[in-house]
């Protein structure tokens, strides 16, 4: 049997990266997966390659930065599958190293809307659904090691993931008594390849350039890295953890 063998998990950001490699791992490993992701196009590319290997997943068009959405997804699972036992808040976007002199308020609101709203809606809607099981359930949020260093992102960027930390730590503190019948953990990756750090350079603020190249060097990891993290936070394995932070960065924040 798989680690999340009769589980049902929503996964979103499932259509890349590591909301992706999230949702096929978790498939393998037996769970029920509800796949949330705004592209369409790549939502189905991760819904058919998961039915490809047998695996059992469905699929909803996601805005994770509109309520109605959220809700609509969290039904989803419920509608389907009849519960809920994990929650993989994996979207997010970046904002270019923008500093907060070249920031604009457009810009501004849009990443806080998909990094620190989604988030938000889909942890308040899944907690009340866990409240009512028996078995509970648990969230994993993918943050950064910008949800803990200055450097790492632009300006809402860095304060969208380190809300995303202060959100599980809240969760965890509040709901976590009842022998971690529901928990919240985060990931925080560091340099992970994917579509959202190929990005043409010539986009990337002076500002936030310079700031990041003093960082020294370090190692890139592949969106597999957070998903096998993933896994291991929304399985037994990690029963007795609660409330923590899992830094996923090749050593990079120790040096």
């Amino acid at each position: 049997m798989g680690k999340l063998e009769g589980k049902v998990a929503i996964v979103t950001g499932a259509g890349s990266g590591m909301g992706r490699a999230t949702s096929i791992l978790y498939a393998k490993e037996g769970a029920k997966v509800v796949l949330a992701e705004f592209n369409e196009v790549s939502l189905n590319e991760t819904l058919e390659e998961i039915k490809s290997t047998g695996g059992h997943a469905v699929a909803i068009k996601t805005d994770v930065s509109k309520e109605a959405d959220v809700e609509a997804m969290i039904k989803k699972a419920l509608d389907e599958f009849g519960k809920l036992d994990i929650l993989a808040n994996v979207a997010g976007i970046a904002d270019d190293l923008t500093s907060i002199e070249n920031y604009t308020n457009e810009l501004f609101e849009r990443v806080m809307a998909v990094n620190v709203n989604g988030p938000f809606y889909a942890s308040r809607a899944a907690v009340k659904v866990f409240k009512e099981q028996e078995s509970g359930g648990t969230i994993i949020n993918v943050s950064s090691i910008a949800g803990f260093l200055g450097a790492r992102g632009g300006a809402a960027y860095t304060m969208s993931k380190h809300a995303l930390i202060g959100l599980t730590r809240h969760i965890a503190s509040f709901y976590g008594r009842n022998n971690g019948k529901i928990r919240a953990n985060a990931i925080a990756p560091g340099s992970i390849i994917t579509g959202m750090t190929k990005k043409d350079p010539s986009h990337i603020d002076k500002i936030g350039m310079e700031a990041f190249s003093d960082l020294g060097p370090f190692n890139s990891g592949v969106p597999e890295d957070i998903a096998t993290s993933a896994l291991f936070l929304a399985s037994d394995d990690s029963k007795f953890i609660n409330g923590e932070v899992l830094t996923v960065d090749s050593a990079w924040t120790v040096r």
